[in-house]
C-alpha cells in the first residue's frame, strides 16, 4: 500500500490526524469538489486526508476523487457512529466487514432490501487484509473492538422501530451516514477498504443525551486507532 485516502464526514472525525500529520512534516492542501485534501506522512505511507461532510453523496463524491485525482492505494473511513447490538457499548470500536445502504429499497420490483438495482451485489465487501491491521491497532490501544457488517444512509437512527428494522432486514451491528457510499465507490474502482467506527451513541433514542456527550471523545478515539494503525506499517 503505496498510499491511502482517509475519510472522515466531520472535522472533529480527523483534526486528531491532520494535527499528527503536521507534526511530523509538511502538509500539502488541495481543494477539490469543496473538499480540502489534506496530503502528508504517517509512518512509512503517504495518507491523503479529507472530510468529506456528512452524507452519502459527499462520501462518494470525494472517495470517487481520491481514487481519480490521487490514485490512493486504499481507502480508509474513520469516524463515529450509533450502536445497533446491546453489547456494544458507547466507546467501542467497530471495524466493518462489510456496508450496506439501509435506506434503498425497492423489494417492490423484486430487488432485496438495500440492494441497488442494477448491481449483483448487497453488501459492499471491506479488506481483511487492512481490517485486520485495523483490529490489530485497536488492540494495541486497549481499545473494545467488534467486527461487522455497518449500516450506512441518509438518515440519523433515533428510534427502536428504525433501529429494529435495520437490525432485522440486514444484521448490522452499527449505523452511520458514509461507509457504505465509500466501500461502493472503492468496489466499483477495484481499490480496497476499510471503515472503523467508534460508537457515540446507541441508536436508541437517547441520542439528545449522549451525542453531544461523547461525539468528539468517540471520533478521536477513532483517529487515534487509525493513526497507530499507520505507524506500525512498513
Amino acid at each position: 500500500m503505496n498510499s491511502i485516502g482517509i475519510i472522515g464526514a466531520m472535522d472533529v472525525e480527523i483534526e486528531l490526524i491532520r494535527e499528527h500529520m503536521r507534526e511530523v512534516g509538511a502538509v500539502k492542501v488541495t481543494r477539490i469538489a469543496g473538499m480540502e485534501f489534506n496530503v502528508g506522512v504517517i509512518g512509512a505511507t503517504t495518507v491523503v486526508l479529507v472530510q468529506c461532510g456528512v452524507g452519502m453523496v459527499n462520501a462518494a463524491t470525494c472517495a470517487q476523487v481520491l481514487a481519480d485525482r490521487f490514485g490512493v492505494g486504499a481507502l480508509l473511513n474513520t469516524g463515529i457512529a450509533g450502536s445497533l447490538d446491546a453489547s456494544i457499548n458507547i466507546g467501542d470500536i467497530v471495524v466493518a466487514t462489510d456496508a450496506v445502504n439501509h435506506i434503498m429499497d425497492v423489494r417492490n420490483i423484486g430487488y432485496a432490501a438495500g440492494q441497488t438495482p442494477g448491481l449483483d451485489t448487497l453488501a459492499f465487501p471491506t479488506s481483511p487484509a487492512l481490517s485486520k491491521a485495523v483490529i490489530a491497532a485497536a488492540g494495541r490501544i486497549g481499545a473494545t473492538v467488534h467486527t461487522g457488517r455497518v449500516a450506512s444512509g441518509d438518515r440519523f437512527v433515533r428510534d427502536d422501530f428504525e433501529k429494529q428494522r435495520i437490525v432485522e432486514d440486514f444484521g448490522a451491528k452499527c449505523c452511520e451516514m458514509e461507509g457504505a457510499a465509500i466501500t461502493q465507490v472503492a468496489w466499483a474502482n477495484g481499490v480496497p477498504a476499510a471503515i472503523v467506527r467508534a460508537i457515540s451513541d446507541k441508536a436508541d433514542g437517547s441520542s439528545s443525551i449522549d451525542y453531544p456527550t461523547f461525539e468528539a471523545q468517540a471520533a478521536r478515539n477513532s483517529a487515534a486507532l487509525v493513526i497507530s494503525m499507520l505507524e506500525q506499517r512498513g
